[in-house]
């Protein structure tokens, strides 16, 4: 591409966006509001994994053994544990460290009480603490080790398991679904606009047609007026959105301490480092989608 129709092409992009500034500024709406919902179930969705990894993080699965069942024994039932793929962690408890922890929990303040065993009332309590990679995994794990000899038995978390698997699948649903609505509607737009770049300039079409245009020549304004539209479009709620998200954070921290320990935050950074590169590239897309196919549907050159 020559260097002066380069430039051709983005001054004529720019003037069919002020020629039909209604349409334009309808799709760059259109567009904000698309890549507005875009970054607003990413990051709910970001901050949402987040949380649930730092919740999965301590659901855990607890695996027995037999009674008669040797210290070799044990630590090789750990070694086959370990190698799975579904674990991040496996960590032993004696049945003395066991006793400790459940003095700690149940006779707090009240120690005396716990002299009174001359025994350890948790003996045959030693047993594997498994901390998942995704607890949508557990399932398959508990199954595997319910099966390997020596296990007495493995109590596991099925239900929180069950509710953050749903509940994720569920969420990802929602937002793909009304994301795509959105996408459709900023085609249909820019489209829309393009059609009447289209109309208002046919008869200076037909004449560069005419003096001996390129097919490029003339359909590259209507690619770049579509394009800047996505870019316009991404630029704005991009902005927005980062704006935004610094304050809830520092509002929620400031205001509401017991939501902050409840909600794992992504840093800023952790967030817009992917979600710029995304929206800008998704924008900039759908302006080309849009003009491609309106281009293809009603300039007959």
């Amino acid at each position: 591409m020559r260097i002066n129709t380069f430039f051709y092409s983005i001054k004529q992009g720019i003037k069919n966006i002020f020629r039909n500034k209604m349409f334009s500024l309808a799709s760059i709406a259109t567009m904000a509001a698309c890549i507005f919902m875009f970054g607003l179930f990413y990051v709910i969705i970001m901050n949402f994994n987040a949380t649930v990894q730092s919740i999965e993080e301590g659901v855990s699965v607890t695996v027995f053994f037999d009674n008669d069942i040797s210290s070799e024994e044990i630590a090789e039932i750990g070694k086959k544990i370990a190698k799975r793929a579904e674990v991040r962690k496996n960590e032993y408890v004696s049945a003395e460290q066991a006793w400790e922890e459940y003095k700690k929990v149940y006779f707090k303040g009240r120690e005396e009480l716990a002299e009174g065993f001359t025994e350890n009332p948790l003996a045959h309590s030693a047993h594997y603490q498994v901390y998942l990679n995704d607890v949508s995994m557990q399932k398959s794990l508990v199954k595997y080790i319910e099966a390997l000899p020596g296990v007495r038995e493995v109590k596991q978390s099925a239900q929180v398991a069950n509710t953050m698997t749903d509940f994720n699948r569920l969420l990802g649903y929602v937002s793909g679904g009304m994301i795509l609505i959105l996408l459709c509607v900023a085609v249909f737009l820019i489209s829309n606009t393009v059609t009447v770049g289209i109309s208002v300039r046919r008869e200076e079409i037909a004449i560069m047609k005419l003096i001996g245009a390129t097919d490029y020549l003339v359909r590259a304004p209507f690619v770049v007026e579509g394009m800047i539209i996505g870019l316009v479009g991404a630029a704005i709620p991009l902005t927005v959105l980062y704006f935004m998200y610094q304050r809830i954070i520092v509002y929620i921290a400031d205001k509401f301490n017991f939501i902050g320990s409840m909600i794992t935050f992504v840093p800023v950074y952790a967030v817009f480092e992917t979600l710029i590169p995304i929206s800008i590239i998704l924008g900039v897309g759908i302006g080309f989608l849009g003009s491609q196919i309106t281009i293809r549907k009603h300039l007959k050159v």
